[in-house]
């Protein structure tokens, strides 16, 4: 009894031990658990209370349980507030939460240094604090964070050295410092990070010229490597193929030389390769063993030799681009058959040979360009094979044969270009009415047959010339309802003038020359409000010219030689700059303004013609053989001799004259300074010597545009600012500086500034040029003149389209606003100043307004206000105070036209389509009713009304109450990943508007006051 007594107080002595350890223990936990709470309760009082963190309260006590955080064992270890529009630092407790791993503040807009005092967090190995306004220098203890195994300083404003010190973080394996200030010099003992497995430091423009450090290439685990952008120098050392892991490596855009090593094109696990914009040269290896290569360009730099056969190896490829190079022989048959293939571009080579007849066979091709090179034989039958071809360049070639009966079922199709080739027989019935065509260019060949009756009414550029299409013009022309350029010369067209090409309001060029064709011009021609060149030169027309061309507001080349023309000049004609109308039986006397020796040529072989000027060698009005009166002293040899002396005196002045202009001429062109900004392939002569008339594409308050050609980039885009008038010094200097700043912007959606070219009198500025021009081109749904830049009948663009030119845009201007130091404010965003490339990319361009913020929190105020009616935001016409939030406003115009086909200035000259927009919101008008009827259906209406929601945001009349261009962006990212508004929307904006999203309900409720409604 006793011992069994004994052992029950025993047992009972433990379990006692046992209970108040688990509540000294439970006790521990709760005690650790509330102080997590009570931290996080104080990082949101820190940060003000913000409405996205209104669930982290004290009655919600499982906080576990919110979005934002990570929770291990119950106890927080990451904490992720992305994309939150947080302007405070971060809290310096935050390390209170002990057991910290994982923090992610990026893409906000956290001020000040680097936060040292994350240091205490003792377990952190991630950290994000990309896309910040974190400025000064990375310090040189960040060692501390020995823990760390993710580090993101990316698209922030921290310069100087990268510190050696981050060679210490041994675990480390991504090391991402894209788009910083960094100047300083790059640390061989990043070569020392053992474990790293992606490095990103591209887009650091302001790093000196240097060479790659040998030391990085020991990272033999490295899978992603980026330098693009970050002024390397040298060669590519051949010790790079001991990074054995390496799957994607991009050095483009800097000025690398000599030849690719061999040892790059053996790593087996390589993805992509971009060498793009550099100085290799030499050939390209014939060893190549990178069997998981998917995309590869070498574009822009001085590669000889041929393409290797060990090419046909890389069967993964999606993309190969070989442009710009030096590189000859024939394309490896095999490299057609590679199943992936999608982007083939070799053009500006020597390439020979015949192409490969498997290309589009096996994969899907999109884009294929294999123009200026030397090519001979037929195309490829199976091109279009899968039906997902979009660009097709192959002139200047040797091209010949039939087109393949194929490509005329390619409703893909938008750029179709073969001009100079040797092609013949008949173009396929289904390419001319391709439903998406674009630019259409086939002259220069040996195509017959004759037109079809219609057109595709996409085509904006028309070029059939030096070809030997026969038969009328058909009535189907008036199809061509978008087309620019319509360019038909030296064929063998018949019958008379096609009633219907004089109704193609967007018609900038007509060239008819050389044609068998007949009959007289038609008067009606009033709707060529924008027709520059107009050639209908041997032909064979009759009757008179009509007095109607004198009408036409920017006509400025007239040639109408070598036709049957008779009667009078039209007494009223537009300011030429070019004017032929020789070989014709026109009579009467010329018009004064042309009366002058510039057109001296312009009137030849029309015997009844004459002029008042005895210089331009016809028949003077009004003269004859003088009468001899009683009295009169006159005899013929004096007459002979005056007339000798006269003749004498004028060729005298006339050498004079041309002497004059010649050294004024040579000293104006010796004038002009050129500031690059890339490197060109031309110089300032061939710029200045193409602004002619005929090269005019626009114009606008600002200045002139110009397309002008160039050899390697096919054009460029020219604006020419200020005109015949002296610059004021400060004006100059202040526009220089400024030109300076934005010619170091690197962003797929803004315009690529080339150089500056000046003199006394003009600025010219130099852009990448692209062929779908400006957006305002597209959304117009009626004719308008508004000089060379007018807009063009409607075509529609669907709503994919507008949401990727939309998302374009605001990533453009995000990265002005949020990326650039000091930020960028445009201050004339509108449509007429989005350009689109072939893809619908959009391009913000025309910076002649944009001012930089000197700081960001600061308002920059402006002497006057500039801008365009129905995109200038209110505050800045009451105030002319400048900030970011101008441009928000604006880009909301924007959003409101693509969503509702309306003009920005819709309504009178005292509301505009903001106004009208918010009237009907405020009205409770269904937003369906508001959309595009053009483009809206039923699988994007939730997509567009919540693209129109955004641009109600974005017009608030209050700036505080718009979005940022980061949110805007994350707003439209979700749009196009099928979210509705609602569904996804971000920041404070989620407590703005409650939105009653049913299947065909669409309508705002507004709940805050401050929304600006």
């Amino acid at each position: 009894m006793k011992k069994s007594s004994k052992s029950f107080v025993k047992f009972s002595s433990y379990s006692l031990l046992f209970f108040f350890l688990i509540l000294n223990h439970a006790k521990s936990y709760s005690d650790m658990y509330n102080e997590e709470h009570i931290v996080l309760m104080n990082i949101k009082q820190y940060l003000q209370n913000p409405p996205y963190l209104s669930h982290w309260t004290l009655s919600n006590s499982y906080h576990c349980s919110w979005p934002e955080l990570n929770c291990t064992n119950d106890s927080v270890t990451g904490l992720s507030l992305v994309e939150c529009n947080i302007n405070h630092t971060i809290p310096t407790f935050i390390c209170d939460l002990k057991n910290l791993t994982h923090i992610d503040f990026s893409a906000n807009s956290i001020p000040g240094e680097f936060p040292r005092y994350l240091y205490n967090c003792s377990k952190l190995e991630y950290l994000d604090l990309s896309m910040n306004n974190l400025y000064g220098k990375v310090p040189e203890d960040i060692e501390s964070l020995s823990s760390l195994q993710y580090l993101n300083l990316g698209s922030t404003n921290f310069y100087g050295d990268i510190p050696v010190s981050i060679g210490r973080l041994k675990d480390l394996r991504v090391l991402q410092l894209q788009y910083c200030l960094f100047n300083g010099t790059y640390p061989d003992e990043i070569g020392n990070l053992s474990n790293l497995e992606t490095l990103d430091l591209s887009s650091n423009f302001e790093l000196p010229r240097s060479s790659l450090p040998s030391s990085w290439t020991k990272l033999s685990k490295l899978k992603v490597f980026y330098m693009y952008g970050c002024n390397l120098v040298g060669e590519i050392p051949e010790t790079i193929g001991e990074m054995v892991a390496l799957e994607k490596l991009d050095m483009s855009e800097n000025n690398l030389s000599g030849q690719i090593p061999k040892s790059l094109l053996l790593l087996k696990n390589l993805t992509k390769l971009y060498l793009q914009h550099n100085s290799l040269s030499g050939e390209i290896p014939d060893a190549i063993e990178a069997l998981n290569l998917t995309a590869i360009d070498l574009t822009k730099n001085n590669l000889t030799g041929k393409i290797p056969d060990d090419f046909g190896k890389l069967t993964k490829l999606t993309g190969l681009c070989l442009s710009t190079n030096k590189l000859s022989g024939e394309i490896p048959e095999n490299i057609s058959r590679f199943p992936y293939l999608k982007d083939f571009r070799v053009f500006f080579n020597n390439l020979s040979g015949t192409l490969p007849p498997d290309f589009g066979r096996f994969s899907k091709l999109r884009s294929f360009h294999i123009c200026s090179n030397k090519f001979s034989g037929r195309l490829p039958e199976n091109l279009c094979y899968y039906g997902e071809l979009l660009n097709f360049t192959a002139y200047d070639n040797n091209l010949s044969g039939e087109l393949p009966q194929s490509l005329g079922n390619c409703s893909s199709l938008e750029d179709f270009k073969i001009y100079n080739n040797q092609f013949s027989g008949n173009i396929p019935s289904g390419l001319w009415k391709s439903s998406n065509l674009l630019n259409f260019m086939v002259s220069q060949n040996k195509f017959t047959g004759e037109l079809p009756d219609r057109l595709s009414s996409t085509i904006s550029r028309f070029e059939i010339s030096y070809n030997q299409f026969s038969g009328r013009i058909p009535a189907g022309v008036s199809s061509l309802k978008n087309v620019v350029v319509f360019n038909a010369s030296k064929n063998f067209f018949n019958g008379s003038f096609p009633q219907e090409l004089a109704t193609l309001s967007t018609l900038t060029t007509l060239l008819l020359d050389q044609n068998h064709l007949t009959g007289s011009i038609p008067s009606d021609i009033i709707a060529w409000k924008s027709l520059v060149t107009l050639n209908l030169s041997e032909n064979q027309f009759f009757g008179q010219i009509p007095d109607t061309i004198g009408n036409l507001p920017v006509l400025s080349q007239l040639d109408l030689s070598k036709n049957q023309f008779s009667g009078k000049i039209p007494s009223k004609l537009p300011i030429l700059t070019n004017l032929n109308l020789s070989s014709n039986r026109l009579t009467g006397r010329i018009p004064s303004e042309f009366g002058i020796s510039a057109f001296a040529s312009s009137f030849l072989d029309n015997p009844g013609l004459c002029t008042d000027n005895p210089a331009l060698n016809l028949t003077l009005c009004n003269t004859g053989p003088p009468r001899r009166t009683e009295g009169s002293s006159w005899s013929l040899p004096l007459i002979v001799s005056l007339i000798a002396v006269f003749f004498g005196l004028a060729l005298l002045a006339s050498l004079l004259i041309i002497r004059l202009f010649r050294k004024r001429k040579q000293r104006l062109d010796n004038s002009w300074k050129l500031i690059s900004f890339q490197r060109l392939s031309f110089t300032e002569s061939n710029i200045v010597s193409s602004l002619t008339e005929h090269n005019i594409i626009g114009r606008g308050g600002y200045g002139t545009v110009y397309r002008v050609p160039v050899d390697d980039l096919g054009y460029v885009g020219v604006k020419k600012i200020w005109n015949n008038r002296k610059l004021d010094k400060r004006l100059e200097s202040s526009f220089h500086a400024e030109v300076k700043i934005l010619s170091n912007i690197r962003h797929n959606n803004i315009v690529k500034l080339l150089c500056c070219i000046s003199n006394q009198d003009s600025m010219l500025l130099v852009y990448e040029y692209h062929e779908n021009r400006s957006l305002d081109r597209w959304l117009c749904k009626k004719s308008k003149s508004s000089g060379m830049s007018g807009s063009v009948h409607h075509v529609v663009i669907d709503w994919p389209k507008r949401l990727k030119i939309a998302t374009g845009i605001a990533q453009g201007l995000c990265y002005m606003h949020h990326d650039c130091s000091p930020p960028i404010v445009h201050r004339d965003v509108k449509t007429s100043n989005i350009l689109l490339d072939v893809q619908f990319n959009a391009k913000v361009a025309d910076f002649g307004l944009a001012r930089m913020l000197i700081k960001p929190e600061e308002l920059e105020t402006m002497s006057n206000v500039v801008g365009s009616f129905g995109y200038i935001a209110p505050e800045y016409i009451k105030t002319t105070r400048v900030s970011e939030k101008v441009d928000v406003f604006s880009f909301g115009v924007i959003l409101l036209e693509l969503t509702t086909g309306k003009e920005a200035n819709y309504g009178d000259e005292h509301s505009s389509l903001a106004e009208w927009a918010l009237r009907h919101v405020q009205l409770g008008t269904d937003i369906e009713e508001l959309l595009d009827k053009d483009v809206m259906e039923l699988s994007n209406v939730d997509e567009m009304c919540s693209a129109f929601k955004l641009g109600i945001m974005c017009t608030t009349t209050k700036p505080a109450s718009r979005p940022s261009m980061k949110e805007a962006v994350q707003i439209l990212h979700r749009c196009g990943e099928g979210f509705t508004f609602r569904e996804r929307s971000v920041g404070k904006y989620d407590a703005v508007p409650l939105l009653k999203n049913s299947k065909r309900q669409h309508s705002f409720d507004f709940v805050d006051s401050d929304s600006g409604y």
